[in-house]
């Protein structure tokens, strides 16, 4: 760090500040040190970022030569309370900042082609693909991506497209149909 203008212990932990802005603690022992950098925005530290997870309950239909959102009902957590699983089935986080997003969508029928696309804002972001036929559990594609949401009016929801010739039931489950994601950096 640069010249310290100030040290301050505290119950064995060490509060050094820099002409720089930088904010650096550390332990008296100086085994743990955590420094804060001179740069505006929310900290958010290990336990209180949002993360959530859901996925399908039910089957349901996805037309031929068309996107189709999926319901995505159950949620496993939702720490921030931003995803619905009732009307919109959306993510709409309250902190702005980069979202890994994973999903992924499975049909019941063995198929040539399928895709599964995270959608930002009511928008194709990602696509994931699967090209291949395996009659035996029908076939599942995956999609995985980093987002930047602004915390306040941007929503991820996750869509199916397969252009088989015929309308496919989805199967449904925690390993079939899903989406999840979490904060990994603050705006």
């Amino acid at each position: 760090m640069a010249s310290i203008i100030n040290a301050s212990t505290t119950s064995g932990v060490v509060i050094t500040g820099d002409t720089s802005g930088n904010l650096s603690l550390q332990t008296q022992a100086g085994a743990n040190t955590i420094t804060v950098p001179n740069t505006s925005g929310t900290m958010m530290v290990s336990g209180n970022m949002p993360a959530f997870s859901v996925y399908s309950n039910a089957q349901q239909t996805v037309n031929n030569g068309t996107f189709t959102k999926l319901s995505l009902q159950v949620k496993e957590f939702d720490t921030s309370s931003s995803f619905d699983n009732s009307t919109n089935y959306r993510f709409t986080p309250t902190v702005a900042g980069y979202y890994q997003i994973n999903g992924a969508g499975q049909i019941a029928t063995a198929s040539q082609g399928l895709l599964v696309s995270i959608y930002k804002n009511g928008s194709e972001y990602k696509r994931g693909i699967w090209f291949g036929n395996v009659a035996s559990i029908g076939n599942q594609s995956i999609v995985s991506t980093i987002v930047y949401l602004n915390g306040s009016t941007d929503y991820i929801e996750l869509y199916m497209y397969q252009a088989s010739g015929s309308n496919y039931l989805t199967n449904y489950g925690s390993n079939s149909t899903y989406l999840n994601g979490t904060l990994v950096r603050a705006a």
